[in-house]
């Protein structure tokens, strides 16, 4: 695993790995990942990219919330105000599933500070199928166990799910790292908390996001429409790519990036 640094931001210390010159992009990561998920597409990057990819509160290094406070919004001002304390002024912004949630949501609340918006798989429409892993958080019954324990077997099977045709990215490595990852110390009871918070509806404000903005999406991906309805979209669809496009195909989001940005 990767070193990070650290920095103290809403009562605990945001886990972060940066690397690279020139204007600053911003990956952030899924729920039930970390900044690993976007390692490969970082590493193409940063050789013309100032590239910053943070541990999202309640995965990862990071861990959970001292407030237990998992609102979207409540994400967007965290990474506003890490981004303020890295002294990074504006910045672009990449997100994948939970992470372009984030994304479109900071987007809309300091458009000042976003120069550009990519939203990877994104979610934020209530139509929005959900993983298995949010499933299970939100059974009643399986709730209190998972806060206290969950099978690597589960980590496979969840990641087995998201991933398209190009599953042999599921190996032993992968499984490994997110699900030891998935189970440091308050990591598995944050998720819980995660997949348990009343997210407010807030797609009807999707249309006023007037940041230029690149939405990829794989193309089994349901009930998602930034493209239709940012008036500033443009999209590339990836024909057989899963939930996981970053470590799915990291060279064609690498490349669809590096051509938005430049």
């Amino acid at each position: 695993m990767e070193s990070t640094q650290s920095v103290a931001i809403d009562g605990q210390r945001i886990h972060y790995v940066r690397a690279g010159r020139g204007p600053a992009v911003v990956l952030l990561h899924g729920s039930g990942s970390s900044l690993e998920g976007f390692g490969r597409v970082a590493e193409l990057l940063s050789s013309s990219f100032d590239v910053i990819r943070p541990d999202l509160p309640g995965f990862g290094r990071t861990g959970p919330r001292p407030d237990r406070d998992y609102r979207v919004r409540t994400y967007a001002g965290t990474i506003a105000r890490f981004l303020t304390a890295l002294e990074v002024p504006h910045f672009a912004l990449v997100g994948n599933s939970l992470g372009g949630n984030i994304a479109w949501n900071l987007a809309l609340d300091a458009p000042e500070r976003v120069d550009r918006l990519v939203l990877v798989n994104a979610t934020g429409y209530p139509e929005k199928t959900l993983p298995a892993g949010l499933r299970l958080a939100r059974n009643p019954v399986l709730r209190p166990l998972l806060r206290r324990w969950l099978p690597r077997s589960a980590t496979e099977r969840g990641l087995r799910e998201a991933v398209g045709a190009n599953s042999a990215i599921v190996d032993d490595a992968m499984v490994d790292r997110v699900h030891a990852l998935t189970s440091r110390p308050g990591n598995r009871s944050a998720f819980v908390d995660f997949a348990t918070t009343d997210q407010p509806d807030r797609s009807a404000d999707i249309p006023k996001i007037a940041v230029p903005t690149l939405v990829l999406r794989s193309a089994e991906i349901d009930g998602q429409h930034f493209a239709r309805d940012i008036p500033s979209a443009t999209e590339r669809v990836h024909a057989d790519g899963g939930h996981l496009l970053p470590e799915e195909d990291p060279a064609w989001v690498a490349k669809a990036i590096r051509e938005f940005l430049q």
